[in-house]
C-alpha cells in the first residue's frame, strides 16, 4: 500500500531564473530560511500581467493567491519565485500531453498540419477539434466541451467551425504557462451557463466526460454519487454550487499532501544515488573493467554453462575433424568431409541435449536440489532456443558440405582410386549423384531437413504469436496450435536421425555408429516422463468448485486440489480440456497459495483454445445473482458451487472435463531466497505474483494469533525464511482487471498490519495525474479513499495510480530504502519491458550497495 505523507508548502523558496543549479548540491529550503519581508522580487513580463489580473480578485477562504512581484528598475538580473506545491499541481492541470515543452513552435507546426488535414473550407469543426489538438479519439466529447468553453471565453461564434487563427488562440489558452489561466479555462468548461458557479449537474457532466475519456465505464455509471461527494466536500454550507477558489483549494490540499514530499524524496534520492557511485566507476577504463566484473558475478551461472556447452561442441568438432583428416576418404573429398563430419558430431550432441531441456518434471526436481546453486534451470527455454540455433547451423554446414563438395568429388573420382578407397562401402559400384540422393542416408537427410525447416519456422516469434497474417486456409499455420502440433513432428525427425546415422557409407562397425548412443538416454528420459504410469498418474482430473468469467475476457477456475499435489508459489501447471482438444495442453500460473485447500488459475482469452474454453464455461455460468454493491463490476459465475458434472436441473448442460498435470518449476518459486521482493505484473502477468502474495498473507494470518507467545530460540531463523518486504506493481490498461484479485487486495489492507506488502496499482488507460482529463477523477479518488477507504477505480482498499510507473524512480527509491540488500525482481508480462527492467537492475546494482537480480517468467 502506498502511503501518502504530508508535505510543506514551498512558496517561500526563491531561485535565480537564469542560473542552473547542480541537482547534486541542491536542497530544499527550510521554513526558517524564508526571505525577509519587503524583499524585492523581479518578475518576467508575463508574470506581471498575471499579477495585475489577480490583484483584482477577492482574498477568500485560504485561496491560493497570486504571486506578488514588480519589475526591477535597474534592469538587473531577473529573479522569480519557485512555485508552491499547489502551483506545481495546477501547473500540471494541462489539456494536452505536453503543455510546456520548450518547443512551442514545433508543437504548433504539427497542430497546423493536422488542421489542414481535418478542416473543411478552412474551418475546423467541433468534432475534429480534439483530433487536431492531439487529444486522441477517446477524448472527443471532452474536447468538444473544451471547444465550447474556449469559444465562450473568446466570444467566438464557433457553431460552423473556427479558422486557423482562432485555433491558434484556443491552443495558446490551453498551453498558457500561467496556471491560473488554465484553471480558469477548466472552470469555464465545467461552468456551461457562465454564471461563475458550478452546480451538481455541471460537475456530474464533467465527471461523465472524464470517465469516457479515460475508459472508466464503471465510474461513469455512478457519476451521480461522485458528484454529490465533491459537492459535499466543497459546499459544506449547502449553497448548491461551488466556486473556482474552492476548486483551487482542493487542488492545493491534494498537492500539498503529495507533491512536497515527492519532490523532497526525489532530491534526496538523486543526491544519494550520485553519492553512492564508487570511485572505481568514475573513469572509462575502470568503469568498463568494473562493469565486466559485475556482469560476470551476476551472470556466472549462465556464463559457465554456456562456456561448457561451447567447449563441448568445439572439442567434438575438432575431434571428428582430425579423425577424418587421417582417413583415406580425405584424399578424395578433402576438408569438405572433415567439416561435414565435425558438424554432424555437434549435431548429434545438440539433438540429444535439446531434449533434456524439455524434461520439465526432471528440471522441477533439480530446481529443489543443490544443483540449482550452480545451474540456471530458470533459463531452460532460452537454452533450448540457443541449442536450436546451433542445430540449424550444424545442419546447414553438414548438408552444404555434402551436396556441394563431397558428392561431386565422390562421383568424379577416378574409378581405380574410388574402388581402392570406397569399394567396400559402396559394394564396388561408383554411384551417381542421383544414386546418392535416393539412398537411405540421402532420403532420410532430405526428410529431416524439410521437417525441421517447417517446425523451426512455425516456432519463430512471428508465427507462434500470430504476427504473420496469412490468407485462408494458410492462416492455420500461424498461432500456438500450429507451433504445438508441428513440434510433435520432431518425433519423426529423431527416428529418421537414428536411421540416418546407422546406414552410413564410410562406417560399417556398429560400435562406431554413435548417433543412437547420444540419443538413448535423453529420449528414454523424455519418454519415461510422457508415458510411464507413475507420471501419467500425475495427470489429474479435477472437479470444478467455481468458475468466474470477468469483464475483460478472463476465466477464473477454482478446482479441487488433488491428493499429493504439492507446489510452491510461482509454479505453473498445464491444463487440458478434452471437450475442446484431445491433445492440447496449455500452461498457466497457479494463483492459489500452497496453503489453500483448492487450486486456481486465471486464464486470459488470447487465442483459439482459451476463447473456446471461456465459451464452454459460459454455457454453465450465469450473471452473479447476489445484489452487487455500488460500483461492482459485472461477472458470471457457475450455477452451483459443487463438483457435479451433470447439472440436476439442466440435463443438457454439463461442466467441462478438466485435466491438469504438474506442477512445474518457474523462476518466481525462488522468491524466499531474497531480502526484499520487487514483483511486477502486466495485465494477466500478475498471476504468479498473486500466488506469492497469497502465500505471504497466509503466513501473516497463521502467525497473528501467536504474537503474545514467547519467541522460540529459532525465531531468527524462521524470520529469515521469507522476504522482509514485498513491493508489487500491477500495471493494466483495463479497469475491470482489478476485479480479478480484489479479494487479495482487500486482504492485504486488512491483515498486513506491519506494512510488509506494498501494492501499487497502475491503470494506463487513465491520463496521468495532472492532466485536465483526469483532474476530477483524481479529486473523486482522494475524497472517496479518505471517506470510505475504498478506491473508486479498483474498488478495493488499494489506491490506484494513473498512467505508467516511472521505473527509474521506483528503482531509486528501493535502492535508497534497502541498502546492502538483495532484491529479487520478478517480472511477468510483455517482452517490451524486459530490456528496460534488466538494464535498470544492472545499473542500480552498480550504482548502489543494493543488488537487484532480475527474473522473467518463461513457459
Amino acid at each position: 500500500m502506498s502511503s501518502q505523507k504530508g508535505g510543506k508548502d514551498e512558496s517561500s523558496t526563491w531561485i535565480l531564473e537564469s542560473i542552473e543549479i547542480d541537482p547534486v548540491v541542491g536542497r530544499p529550503k527550510r521554513d526558517d530560511e524564508a526571505p525577509p519581508n519587503g524583499s524585492t522580487v523581479l518578475k518576467s513580463p508575463n508574470d506581471v500581467a498575471a499579477v495585475n489580473n489577480n490583484n483584482n480578485n477577492n482574498n477568500n477562504n485560504n485561496n491560493v493567491r497570486s504571486r506578488l512581484g514588480i519589475r526591477g528598475s535597474n534592469g538587473g538580473r531577473k529573479m522569480m519565485r519557485t512555485e508552491s506545491g499547489a502551483a506545481r499541481g495546477i501547473k500540471g492541470l494541462r489539456f494536452l500531453d505536453r503543455t510546456v515543452t520548450g518547443r512551442e513552435t514545433d508543437a504548433w507546426k504539427s497542430i497546423e498540419k493536422r488542421f489542414t488535414q481535418n478542416a473543411v473550407d478552412g474551418k475546423l469543426t467541433k468534432d475534429k477539434f480534439g483530433t487536431c489538438m492531439g487529444m486522441g479519439a477517446e477524448s472527443k466529447d471532452f474536447a468538444g466541451e473544451l471547444y465550447e468553453a474556449l469559444a465562450r471565453r473568446r466570444k467566438v461564434y464557433a457553431e460552423n467551425g473556427i479558422s486557423l487563427d482562432e485555433a491558434k488562440v484556443f491552443w495558446e489558452d490551453m498551453t498558457n504557462k500561467d496556471f491560473e489561466s488554465r484553471l480558469q479555462v477548466f472552470f469555464d468548461m465545467c461552468d456551461k451557463n457562465g454564471d461563475g458557479k458550478l452546480s451538481e449537474d455541471e460537475v456530474k457532466e464533467v465527471i461523465v466526460l472524464s470517465a469516457s475519456a479515460n475508459k472508466l465505464g464503471n465510474l461513469k455509471m455512478h457519476a451521480d454519487g461522485y458528484a454529490s461527494l465533491i459537492m459535499e466536500e466543497l459546499d459544506p454550507d449547502h449553497n448548491g454550487y461551488i466556486e473556482i477558489w474552492q476548486l483551487e483549494t482542493l487542488l492545493k490540499e491534494m498537492v500539498s499532501s503529495e507533491e512536497g514530499t515527492k519532490k523532497l524524496d526525489q532530491c534526496r534520492a538523486m543526491t544519494l544515488s550520485k553519492a553512492m557511485i564508487p570511485s572505481k566507476y568514475r573513469t572509462p577504463v575502470s568503469k568498463f573493467l568494473s562493469k565486466t566484473t559485475e556482469f560476470a558475478l551476476d551472470k556466472w551461472k549462465k556464463i559457465w554453462v554456456f562456456a561448457l556447452w561451447l567447449a563441448i561442441n568445439l572439442v567434438l568438432f575438432i575431434w571428428k575433424f582430425k579423425q577424418y583428416r587421417e582417413k583415406k576418404a580425405f584424399q578424395v573429398m578433402g576438408y569438405c568431409l572433415c567439416f561435414a563430419k565435425g558438424a554432424a558430431e555437434t549435431l548429434k550432441f545438440n539433438m540429444a541435449l535439446i531434449v533434456l531441456t524439455m524434461c520439465r518434471r526432471t528440471l522441477t526436481k533439480l530446481r529443489g536440489s543443490f544443483l540449482s546453486r550452480i545451474i540456471p534451470f530458470d533459463d531452460n527455454i532460452n537454452f533450448h532456443k540457443t541449442i536450436a540455433v546451433a542445430v540449424v547451423i550444424g545442419t546447414f554446414i553438414h548438408v552444404m558440405m555434402h551436396i556441394t563438395c563431397d558428392f561431386p568429388r565422390l562421383i568424379s573420382c577416378p574409378e581405380n582410386k574410388f574402388f581402392s578407397i570406397f569399394g567396400d562401402g559402396f559394394n564396388y559400384e561408383q554411384p551417381t549423384y542421383y544414386t546418392l540422393v535416393k539412398s537411405i542416408p540421402g532420403l532420410t537427410g532430405i526428410l529431416m531437413v524439410l521437417i525441421m525447416a517447417f517446425t523451426f519456422t512455425l516456432a519463430t516469434h512471428y508465427f507462434r504469436k500470430s504476427v504473420v497474417k496469412l490468407p485462408s486456409p494458410l492462416h492455420r499455420l500461424a498461432g500456438f496450435n500450429a507451433f504445438w502440433y508441428a513440434h510433435h513432428l520432431l518425433i519423426v525427425v529423431y527416428i529418421l536421425l537414428i536411421i540416418h546415422g546407422y546406414f552410413l557409407f564410410l562406417t560399417k562397425e556398429w560400435n562406431k555408429k554413435t548417433t543412437w548412443m547420444y540419443l538413448v538416454v535423453p529420449l528414454a528420459l523424455y519418454a519415461f516422463e510422457r508415458i510411464h504410469p507413475f507420471f501419467r498418474s500425475k495427470d489429474h482430473r479435477v472437479s470444478i468448485i467455481k468458475a468466474i468469467i470477468y469483464t475483460g475476457n478472463v476465466l477464473a477456475l477454482y478446482m479441487t486440489k488433488p491428493q499429493g499435489f504439492k507446489y510452491e508459489s510461482g509454479m505453473y501447471l498445464f491444463v487440458k480440456c478434452p471437450d475442446i482438444s484431445t491433445f492440447e495442453w496449455h500452461p498457466f500460473s497457479i494463483t492459489s497459495a500452497p496453503g489453500d485447500d483448492y487450486l486456481s488459475v486465471h486464464i486470459r482469452t488470447l487465442g483459439d483454445w482459451t476463447t473456446e474454453l471461456k465459451n464452454t464455461f459460459a454455457q454453465v455460468c450465469e450473471p452473479h445473482n447476489a445484489q452487487p454493491r455500488k460500483g461492482n463490476l459485472m461477472r458470471m459465475e457457475t450455477r452451483a458451487p459443487n463438483s457435479t458434472y451433470n447439472h440436476p436441473s439442466k440435463s443438457r448442460i454439463r461442466y467441462p472435463k478438466i485435466l491438469i498435470k504438474g506442477p512445474y518449476g518457474a523462476p518466481a518459486q525462488s522468491y524466499k531466497n531474497y531480502d526484499v521482493l520487487f514483483l511486477i505484473g502486466l495485465g494477466i502477468g500478475a498471476t504468479p505474483m498473486i500466488s506469492i502474495l497469497k502465500d505471504m498473507l497466509n503466513n501473516m494470518k497463521s502467525e497473528s494469533p501467536k504474537e503474545d507467545s514467547v519467541p522460540s530460540s529459532n525465531s531468527d531463523d524462521q524470520i529469515k525464511k521469507g522476504p522482509e518486504r514485498a513491493y508489487f506493481y500491477w500495471v493494466t490498461r483495463e479497469q475491470s482487471s482489478f476485479e480479478w484479485f480484489k479479494g487479495v487486495m482487500d486482504d492485504i489492507a486488512d491483515y498486513d498490519c506491519d506494512n510488509i506488502i506494498e501494492m501499487h496499482n497502475y491503470l494506463t488507460s487513465v491520463y496521468e495525474e495532472g492532466d485536465a482529463r483526469s483532474a476530477l477523477i483524481a479529486m473523486i479518488q482522494r475524497l472517496q479513499h479518505a471517506k470510505n477507504g475504498v478506491d473508486v477505480v479498483s474498488e478495493s482498499r488499494i489506491r490506484t495510480h494513473f498512467a505508467r510507473p516511472n521505473w527509474k524512480k521506483v528503482f531509486t527509491e528501493l535502492a535508497n530504502a534497502h541498502q546492502s540488500s538483495r532484491i529479487g525482481v520478478f517480472y511477468c508480462g510483455s517482452p517490451t519491458l524486459t530490456k528496460t527492467l534488466k538494464e535498470l537492475c544492472h545499473e542500480f546494482s552498480l550504482k548502489s550497495s543494493t543488488r537487484f537480480q532480475f527474473h522473467k517468467e518463461n513457459f
